[in-house]
């Protein structure tokens, strides 16, 4: 029978049973549910709303659920509407009237609410540490490739010379802004909506400071409305995790170009690529592949929620079931992608020959020669156009600008002399940039040096 049975007449339909039901997803927050009922036990027995013998009988009962989970005595009931009303069920079974006494002064509502503000703090607290763990691993491969030259790209075009140090500290910076978002989320997640009841809050005389400290929130709503209605806890992690996603698959992009033979930077470890069931020959950059996929869900199961809430009036509404498949799935993926590319990134061998081989085409010293010519006194748009047919001569003639003679280089401008090929020498190039931010040696250092300040 349904703990909400008594007002109806006849049993609820089967299928109507299983459309309602949601525990085969929210069981995960079974330890959470626990937590929450055990916290909101003892304030109903500290302010006298239930005796301290009752409490003691909940404390243990609640105990011993939490055991026999763990250990695989107790599976879930199918019949069980959800995991609160099967703990709260297999609760009263075992201590009998004192089971029922538990929910006195809550709501469904209030602790499907803090249940899920419970599981998404420990969620969110092992993806930051997993984008902490993966900007480690970057900024070690940085550190190693601080002095490899590689070409930088605009438009996929080669444009001007960088060290590959300074490319990967790049997305160091996107994690640690991704970082600092789950860590603003993890503290607006912490407000605690145990005591709003249905929307209303209770006339019991109920103490939601204590239940605040016991479950380590560091607010209690304001808004008992607000408290049981609103999701935006769920839909701003979505959120911070689709930004997250998005750096992930921009990343992924990079290294499956980059293991490709046209640009062949680095060789992924063979314990994470995959063959081909045809071509011999293959490995394939799958996981990234994936990775760039399922970015793809995960912006699914941030419109989900936004579409799910849009139009619902305060305050609860049957809708809001959907937002735990959404934020579990999410959550899921974003950890499961981390787990996997933290060891790719962290075995792949970087290819620093061709690195520089593909950095000594493409003419991306070119913006120096003009800048050689600028230092010189020559006005920077003139310098643009003397430049740019130096590089037209050289398409012609099949030279690279280190290959252009003396000679060839005093037609265009008498300015020239022979420093200009230290100028355009590409480790020149890169370690004259030393701007703030820049791709230069000392640079790079000072990049590295303030990330892990940051962490």
């Amino acid at each position: 029978m349904k703990l909400w049975a008594g007002r109806f007449t006849k049993d609820t339909d089967e299928r109507v049973n299983s459309f309602n039901s949601s525990l085969s997803f929210d069981c995960r927050m079974y330890k959470h549910d626990i937590k929450g009922s055990m916290a909101h036990a003892k304030m109903l027995g500290k302010c006298g709303i239930i005796s301290n013998e009752d409490v003691e009988l909940i404390l243990k009962g609640l105990e011993g659920i939490l055991a026999d989970i763990e250990n695989q005595k107790l599976t879930f009931d199918n019949d069980a509407e959800d995991i609160h009303m099967f703990i709260e069920a297999e609760l009263t079974k075992r201590i009998g009237d004192a089971g029922k006494r538990l929910h006195t002064a809550r709501s469904r509502n209030d602790q499907v609410a803090v249940d899920l503000r419970l599981y998404l703090i420990d969620e969110i607290k092992e993806i930051i540490e997993l984008i902490t763990e993966l900007i480690e691993v970057l900024i070690k491969k940085a550190e190693e490739n601080k002095e490899t030259i590689m070409p930088g790209y605009t438009h996929l075009q080669r444009a001007q010379p960088i060290m590959f140090g300074h490319h990967l500290m790049a997305y160091v910076s996107m994690l640690l802004r991704d970082k600092e978002r789950l860590s603003q989320c993890l503290e607006r997640t912490k407000v605690l909506p145990l005591g709003s009841c249905a929307l209303a809050g209770t006339t019991y005389p109920i103490d939601r400071q204590m239940v605040k400290d016991e479950l380590g929130f560091n607010n209690v709503c304001a808004n008992s409305l607000d408290g049981v209605s609103d999701r935006d806890f769920a839909i701003e992690l979505a959120s911070d995790i689709s930004i997250a996603m998005m750096h992930l698959s921009r990343f992924s992009e990079e290294v499956v170009l980059w293991c490709s033979w046209e640009f062949k930077f680095i060789e992924l470890d063979d314990g994470f690529s995959t063959g081909s069931s045809i071509m011999p020959q293959k490995k394939n950059p799958d996981i990234t592949e994936l990775v760039r996929g399922k970015t793809g869900r995960v912006y699914g199961d941030l419109m989900t929620l936004l579409t799910m809430m849009k139009s619902l009036s305060l305050a609860y509404n049957k809708d809001m079931q959907e937002d735990k498949e959404a934020i579990f799935d999410a959550v899921d993926t974003i950890k499961e992608c981390l787990i996997t590319v933290i060891p790719m990134i962290d075995t792949m061998t970087v290819l620093k020959g061709n690195m520089r081989k593909a950095a000594a085409k493409g003419f991306i010293n070119a913006t120096d020669l003009a800048d050689y010519l600028t230092k010189k006194g020559v006005p920077f748009r003139d310098a643009y156009k003397i430049s740019g047919s130096i590089v037209g001569w050289c398409v012609l003639n099949d030279k690279t600008l280190e290959e252009v003679p003396m000679e060839v280089y005093k037609e265009y401008s008498e300015i020239f002399e022979e420093d200009v090929f230290d100028a355009i020498n590409l480790e020149t190039c890169v370690n004259m940039r030393k701007s703030e931010g820049g791709p230069s040696k000392e640079s790079v250092e000072k990049q590295i040096k303030l990330a892990k300040e940051k962490l």
